[in-house]
């Protein structure tokens, strides 16, 4: 059978009912959330900053942009994920229906995405939270402020509170998918009240002059900045991730990815259109760390700003959250495939989770998230995700013409004009980011091949059956 041998989609849902299972806990409600809480975070917070300064106003063009190449390839992801209802996302689904080889590369892929996203985000997470502990005085050693090199004119080795945050959410997940979905929950409804709050009370402060010049920087800022902010919409995929923890994933799949992604993009939109309006777009050069804060603190709002920095402490919780969840499953689900150890998809016989895996992932993104700095590791997990969402929409044109019989609850419409449209864009936003990202990105995947061809190939199930 080769590079391309698939697994059997009835075998795939009998694993899931196996010694190793996990516990079908998620509605589409909570799906809905998950994917709200991982995508609401440091894009809204952060990156509305470093948006505004390159596009202007124009910054809602480059959020609808990106986030069009988001929702078609959520399109996508949603036709896999009610096709093959288990863990391990897209990789699982490509394994159904590509071939070995091509989940291997997406499998490895998401690992560069998930893992180094939550790293990206505990680093966005110790800024605010030292700056909320500074307010109060408290001051941490300099030395355990930031990564080496992480703040000019400062002398740091490691970021204490990066690490000890992703330490904290590994410890959560560890105890089971009941106990994390509350927390996020709460904490996503939380967070979005307290987007609410920042438009209603900022909406009043608007003034229209400062959308103008609408493009200061045209096209080519409006591009450009769409290619950095795409990190906003990282995480909406983990939701395929939980399949297998959720009660009707056929329905509740496609609802919970289509729904949160609309959410977010509204009120990306919104935000956007309010900050810009209350705060002229090159101010925000004084602040690209808190440019929300920002724009409440000029139109005098102290209150509500502090508020929105605690706001933001609570959203990048949840984005480390979803995102940790989501790679722990992919590991899982890679795992008990043979193409990664045994050991990852050992299931805690109280808790019910991937346990050691749970626990090692964490720990390693709370080291890196702890020793690189986030403008480092922001523009890896772009690419990776354009990639995964490229290979994505290719899959589905492959699927309709090779597996025309399988039944599907959810169909990807305008097929082929829409996947083909969602390959285009992710692939032009990829060409939009630095050299240097490309070059990391090309040595990640040659490391997976190596890894691939030494060991996984041989490991792997199927082809222990093949012998």
């Amino acid at each position: 059978m080769g590079l391309f041998r698939t697994k059997n989609i009835a075998d795939l849902i009998r694993e899931t009912k196996g010694k190793n299972k996990l516990k079908r806990e998620l509605t589409s409600w909570d799906l809905t959330l998950l994917g709200i809480g991982a995508v609401i975070g440091t894009g809204i917070f952060v990156l509305t900053g470093t948006g505004s300064v390159t596009a202007g106003p124009a910054l809602v063009i480059s959020f609808i942009i990106a986030g069009l190449a988001a929702a078609l390839a959520a399109l996508a992801y949603a036709e896999y994920a009610s096709l093959v209802p288990v863990a391990g996302s897209v990789y699982t689904y490509s394994y159904a229906t590509l071939g070995e080889f091509v989940a291997w590369i997406i499998g490895w892929d998401l690992v560069l995405e998930y893992l180094f996203a939550v790293s990206s985000v505990s680093v966005g997470w110790s800024g605010y939270f030292q700056s909320l502990l500074d307010g109060l005085g408290i001051h941490l050693p300099t030395a355990l402020r930031g990564a080496p090199g992480a703040k000019a004119g400062m002398i740091t080795y490691f970021n204490l509170p990066s690490f000890l945050i992703v330490i904290a959410i590994t410890f959560l997940l560890s105890r089971g998918i009941t106990q994390s979905k509350r927390v996020n929950n709460i904490m996503v409804l939380i967070k979005v009240l307290v987007i609410l709050l920042f438009i209603s009370v900022g909406v009043g402060y608007v003034k229209p002059d400062h959308w103008t010049p609408f493009s200061p920087f045209g096209f080519n800022g409006v591009i450009t900045a769409a290619a950095t902010v795409f990190f906003a919409y990282v995480g909406f995929d983990a939701v395929a991730a939980a399949a297998e923890e959720t009660r009707n994933p056929k329905k509740d799949l496609p609802i919970g990815l289509l729904f949160s992604l609309g959410v977010c993009t509204l009120l990306y939109i919104v935000v956007t259109l309010v900050m810009t309006g209350v705060v002229p777009y090159w101010e925000f050069k004084a602040d690209l760390a808190h440019p929300v804060s920002l724009a409440l603190q000029k139109a005098g709002q102290n209150w509500a700003a502090g508020i929105v920095d605690l706001g933001a402490i609570l959203g990048m919780m949840t984005v480390m959250l979803v995102m940790l969840y989501g790679q722990t499953r992919i590991s899982f689900a890679m795992s008990r495939d043979g193409l990664l150890p045994k050991a990852f998809s050992k299931v805690h016989p109280k808790y019910k989770t991937p346990f050691s895996t749970t626990w090692f992932l964490g720990t390693v993104a709370a080291l890196v998230g702890a020793l690189i700095p986030l403008s480092d590791l922001a523009e890896l997990v772009n690419i990776g995700t354009l990639f995964a969402f490229t290979l994505v929409s290719v899959g589905v044109l492959v699927l309709r013409k090779t597996r025309p019989d399988l039944p599907r609850v959810f169909r990807t419409p305008g097929v082929p004009v829409v996947p083909i449209l969602s390959v285009f864009i992710n692939l032009y936003l990829m060409s939009r980011l630095q050299l240097i990202t490309w070059v990391a990105f090309l040595i990640w995947m040659a490391i997976g091949l190596v890894v691939y061809f030494s060991y996984s190939r041989k490991h792997a199930v199927l082809n222990q059956a093949e012998h």
